[in-house]
């Protein structure tokens, strides 16, 4: 057996029985359990730059990905999901809304009245006529409400 250059003093080995083969049946085998390791445990010191290359790109991929590349955690590829889908509602009840709103029998008025309101009290305007409050809902939901008012304040093109 070779002697182990990264042990100072090598400890006697200890008899081990090897799993039965038939080309090892019955025989014992002599093994130094420090000297393998002491093996096992060193890292060639050629290996090191790599590793911390690694890391370190791997860190460098994270960080561009995250910031530049477009990648999102769960949460917000689904906060994002939500986002879209309350977007897509909106702009599928609008319309509803602008009906509602120019099928009154005073929708002229209320045009007249709703562009003398200030824009940040239009959709207010609209949920307190009720032309924001869908069929089968008990109230206005202020979104389509304030996109109704942006939609009916727009000149006709």
């Amino acid at each position: 057996m070779k002697r182990n250059p990264y042990l100072r003093d090598e400890q006697p080995g200890c008899t081990v029985r090897p799993a039965a083969t038939s080309r090892n049946w019955g025989q014992e085998t002599s093994l130094s359990l420090t000297a393998e390791k002491a093996n096992i445990m060193q890292v060639p010191p050629d290996l090191k730059p790599g590793c911390w290359g690694a890391a370190g790109g791997a860190l460098a991929l994270a960080v561009i990905g995250f910031t530049w590349g477009g990648w999102v955690t769960g949460a917000t590829a689904e906060l994002k999901a939500k986002q879209r889908a309350e977007q897509a509602v909106v702009a599928a009840l609008v319309p509803i809304c602008v009906d509602k709103f120019l099928q009154q029998t005073d929708a002229g008025a209320n045009l007249v009245d709703l562009k003398k309101v200030s824009s940040w009290q239009q959709g207010s305007f609209i949920e307190k006529g009720g032309w924001a409050t869908m069929p089968g809902s008990s109230s206005p939901d202020t979104a389509v409400a304030r996109a109704c008012a942006e939609l009916l304040g727009q000149p006709k093109s």
